[in-house]
């Protein structure tokens, strides 16, 4: 991509310097670092734009409600990290918008939000709310970070099954990350720590829950520690693992290869079906 063009002069010198194998996955790291930086100036430059609420609008149905399509794509939830709002997702809600999925909302909690648990319970007031004027009985969701914690949570200890169609998340700590230690003076931080009661919460067993799930993790997120943190694995849910080789943590929820896996993953999962797993993963060069 472009924006890692200022690191190219350097690569020769990692070839040299370094064995191969490490030179492959220093260069791996200094292009998705590179991007991250890029990204992240993009995204506070956008910061401002999304700070307050989106409008909600009600669509437009037709009079004759005997008309309406049986079957339609039902809308989808976005739903930020830590720190961030609605901000992080233009790029991908104008893929989704421009692939026919016209009904995305998003939903910023406050960055004072101190409890996972709170926050779902405001997610599954803003999805009824979703639900209500829409007409629709289920919506999708794609969380980022955090925001995928707290969208679990919803489903799995809230009785969010049976809203959430597809729960689609974007390097979430399922299992807890131990990076920034630092960090765990604020509270929803040390909910994201292995072991927390919000974590032990998750991994109860969750018979017959409704909602596919799939998570997107990234060989080079420099905020799950471990990688494979950001992977679901509980034996009572339906969950696909995507690996995203090649692109770090706020590349996740921008990069158009990601965005495509996302449609894919919200166009294919339907619940009750079993997942059908993608040999390789997705490789972002």
């Amino acid at each position: 991509m472009k924006v890692t063009g200022a690191a190219l002069p350097f690569l020769p010198l990692c070839r040299r310097l370094l064995p191969s194998r490490i030179a492959g996955l220093s260069v791996a790291l200094l292009k998705a670092t590179a991007l991250e930086i890029a990204i992240l100036a993009g995204h506070l430059l956008l910061y401002p734009s999304g700070v307050a609420q989106e409008r909600r609008t009600t669509p437009k149905l037709p009079q004759d409600t005997a008309q309406l399509p049986t079957e339609t794509n039902p809308p989808v939830v976005l739903l930020h990290g830590f720190i961030d709002n609605r901000s992080v997702f233009v790029l991908l809600r104008r893929s989704l918008a421009q692939h026919g999925r016209h009904q995305v909302e998003s939903l910023n909690y406050s960055p004072l939000t101190c409890d996972i648990r709170s926050a779902a319970e405001l997610l599954g007031r803003h999805i009824e709310g979703i639900c209500e004027r829409t007409g629709s009985r289920q919506v999708d969701v794609v969380g980022h970070s955090l925001g995928g914690l707290i969208a679990r949570y919803y489903v799995q200890c809230l009785g969010g099954d049976l809203r959430v169609r597809t729960l689609v998340t974007l390097g979430t700590p399922h299992a807890g990350t131990s990076v920034v230690p630092l960090a765990n003076a604020h509270p929803i931080v040390r909910q994201m720590r292995p072991g927390s009661p919000v974590l032990e919460e998750l991994a109860r067993p969750a018979p017959g829950c409704r909602t596919h799930f799939v998570s997107f993790w990234s060989d080079l997120d420099h905020l799950m520690d471990p990688l494979e943190t950001a992977c679901i694995d509980h034996p009572d849910l339906t969950a696909e693992n995507i690996r995203v080789t090649g692109i770090g943590h706020l590349a996740l929820p921008v990069h158009p290869a990601v965005a495509t896996g996302i449609r894919q993953a919200l166009d294919t999962a339907r619940p009750g079906s079993e997942a059908t797993p993608r040999p390789g993963g997705l490789t972002v060069a």
